[in-house]
């Protein structure tokens, strides 16, 4: 056989492998559309893949099913983000105070600059199935683990390693139910008032831990 004949044979330039790239990256970008408007429960893989303008043959090249593409939406999001912010917050490096100021309105901008993305990393994937909720307490521990990152490591005894994990842990927590409830239309507030408060409270907490023995 030629190479023209084979399964990886060339169209428009691209191999077989770049086809499907291709064609699971609509499918990301249609699983965001539909599950960040309409929501996870009622957009269904035929959905989906009309909105992608895919058939669903091509659907389960890519994905198992639909919680399997809600899991690699989230993923595709969450990588983004986390990157995003940590590289605001490194580039604001050393001092602490402006880090996190960098590293909270890169993430809280990002967020509140698209609500379909917010509506599905806070809302959508939070019970979607036990595989998502493993995955999402996941996600928090790994933003408080920036955070702790920034601001540690603490001085004094062995003991303030735990308080600043729990800290970290408590903040990161309280900025995801903060968004929420401001995604959801119960906080009447501007992204900058939102910034500003997170940053507040970041800053209080940290120097709250700074000064204990």
């Amino acid at each position: 056989m030629t190479g023209t004949q084979t399964a990886g044979r060339r169209y428009g330039g691209r191999d077989a492998a770049q086809r499907q790239q291709e064609r699971r990256t609509r499918l990301i970008q249609a699983g965001l559309d539909m599950f960040g408007t309409v929501g996870y429960a009622s957009a269904s893989v035929k959905q989906v893949c009309s909105h992608a303008g895919l058939t669903e043959r091509y659907f389960y090249e890519s994905f198992r099913d639909r919680e399997d593409l809600l899991a690699g939406v989230y993923n595709e999001l969450i990588t983004t983000i986390s990157a995003e912010t940590a590289q605001a917050a490194a580039a604001a490096a050393p001092d602490v105070d402006a880090q996190l100021r960098a590293g909270l309105e890169v993430f809280i901008r990002k967020l509140a600059g698209d609500a379909r993305m917010a509506r599905l990393v806070l809302i959508e994937v939070v019970g979607a199935s036990p595989r998502l909720e493993v995955r999402r307490r996941e996600v928090l521990h790994e933003f408080a683990a920036m955070v702790a990152a920034v601001v540690g490591p603490l001085p004094g005894p062995e003991a303030s390693s735990s308080r600043l994990t729990m800290t970290a842990m408590s903040l990161v927590g309280g900025v995801n139910e903060l968004l929420v409830d401001w995604t959801l239309g119960h906080q009447n507030a501007t992204v900058e008032e939102l910034i500003d408060l997170c940053y507040t409270l970041f800053t209080a907490a940290y120097r709250a831990i700074s000064d204990q023995p």
